[in-house]
């Protein structure tokens, strides 16, 4: 039964990922910040899991060093957690403790957690990577800047982080894929009741990532996705 470890998955997109993951017959360990919610969920889906606030990163990297010393490389690993930046958060008017809030959990984490389980991953020649990004977090395209800065920065590092760590792997050759991956507007507590889509299809195209088929010499990785197509970073 391979492994897959799941980030953010108390709620939302990182929680249906899991449950339907398990449902597929995969062994999953789930990772947030609250210990007593996180438990509530590992039981009643049948998770493994981890607390861990991903603002501290020293604490994240011993967590996640815990869990590779445990478990070994993931077969998968999809990195679903993250925070929306302050309504006002324009560049001149971002706080130090703002900014530096927003990158922590957004971007810092995603490369601590990378950096050991990537690493192990790639060593095993076996796996996949898969981080929630947002269109907001793009370079080109509709509504790439205004507003909402750290987020917006923190996203645009995980873009890049993906892309650089894909090409760094040979893009799927030796065989590890990674890939970012664009959930639209869901009705999570982060993009609200009213969000067009539902978990389940901003959850589609990560589940996708994680269980296609992949021919190195035919298909993709390295990418920013969205409904299960390549876009622009």
């Amino acid at each position: 039964m391979s492994l897959v470890v799941v980030t953010g998955a108390s709620r939302g997109l990182g929680l249906y990922c899991a449950r339907e993951l398990i449902k597929s017959g995969h062994r999953v360990l789930v990772v947030a910040k609250d210990p007593d919610r996180l438990a509530a969920v590992a039981a009643d889906i049948g998770a493994d899991f981890r607390a861990v606030d991903l603002e501290d990163q020293a604490a994240t990297r011993l967590v996640f060093a815990e869990i590779l010393a445990t478990y070994g490389a993931p077969e998968i690993l999809i990195l679903a957690h993250g925070v929306m930046s302050a309504k006002m958060s324009k560049t001149l008017r971002t706080t130090d403790a703002e900014w530096r809030r927003v990158m922590a959990i957004n971007l810092d984490s995603t490369f601590t957690i990378i950096n050991i389980l990537g690493a192990a991953m790639a060593d095993a020649r076996h796996g996949r990577i898969i981080a929630f990004s947002a269109c907001l977090g793009r370079m080109s395209g509709p509504g790439n800047a205004g507003g909402l800065v750290p987020y917006r920065i923190s996203k645009a590092g995980v873009n890049a982080l993906v892309r650089n760590l894909a090409y760094e792997t040979g893009h799927g050759s030796r065989g590890l894929l990674v890939d970012a991956l664009c959930p639209n507007h869901t009705r999570t507590d982060m993009g609200g009741p009213d969000a067009p889509l539902s978990i389940a299809e901003g959850a589609d195209t990560a589940l996708w990532l994680a269980q296609r088929e992949f021919n190195s010499a035919e298909d993709k990785t390295g990418y920013l996705w969205e409904e299960r197509a390549i876009i622009d970073w």
